[in-house]
């Protein structure tokens, strides 16, 4: 099972002193995150004032400084951004340093067209579906089997709620012929219960600062590294022969 560390998110400093928002910050929490089990990361690139960025510059930092670790790492690409879906595939077309992966969130304006782009230059996609029109768009694209994965993060707050979203997406997906890897994770309320889900269907998943700032038992999570071994024995436990 592939675990991911998701180490910042939309999240400043102001939610957890460990979120990671500078080049140098994300090296050092993905380090962390990889010693503690994690086998990839995801995190949203960040400019000098701190907002998000799609700039080619920032971008370039974060790349430059990740690299060297040897832990394959993707960027967000996220329509929030940068709004105008042309102003975002151009800035994203001026990307001189490249992540491994990109996440593309296909309910969004323009989000075919920039993995099309993505996937010509060489960068692996994770497909984020976040419910059935998302799943309904990624069948349209026919871009399905060129993805690394799709992954399900429903919004949803309410687990119930939540898996239905998730059960929506997964039929129309089964229904479109798409094949490709699947992970699934929450956020917030329902980030733990999604993982152990996530394990129990033989999906992959993730966790970090990006979807949890706090342990499974409640208790503030210290760093991305301390919620990735939170999540490891939960994986190991699941995953044994004759628990699911």
């Amino acid at each position: 099972m592939l675990l991911i560390a998701a180490l910042n998110g939309g999240r400043s400093q102001a939610a957890h002193p460990a979120v990671p928002a500078s080049a140098a910050e994300l090296a050092v929490a993905a380090r962390g995150a990889g010693e503690a089990g994690a086998q990839a990361v995801h995190f949203h690139v960040r400019g000098p004032d701190g907002a998000e960025s799609l700039a080619g510059r920032d971008v370039a930092l974060a790349v430059d400084a990740l690299r060297p670790l040897g832990l394959p790492f993707g960027v967000s690409t996220g329509a929030w951004i940068i709004r105008d879906p042309a102003e975002r595939l151009r800035a994203i077309g001026q990307w001189t340093a490249l992540p491994d992966f990109a996440s593309i969130n296909f309910d969004e304006v323009g989000a075919a067209a920039l993995a099309t782009h993505l996937l010509g230059r060489g960068v692996d996609i994770e497909i984020g579906v976040a419910n059935r029109l998302a799943a309904e768009e990624l069948v349209r694209s026919g871009l399905a089997d060129r993805c690394l994965r799709v992954m399900f993060e429903p919004r949803e707050q309410l687990l119930a709620e939540a898996l239905r979203s998730v059960a929506e997406a997964e039929s129309i997906l089964d229904a479109g012929g798409v094949t490709c890897p699947r992970l699934l994770h929450g956020v917030d309320a329902t980030a733990w219960t999604l993982l152990d889900e996530a394990v129990t269907r033989g999906y992959d998943s993730r966790i970090g600062f990006e979807d949890a700032l706090t342990l499974p038992d409640g208790r503030e999570a210290p760093s991305n590294a301390g919620l990735v071994r939170a999540a490891r024995p939960r994986v190991a436990a699941l995953d044994a022969p004759g628990t699911s």
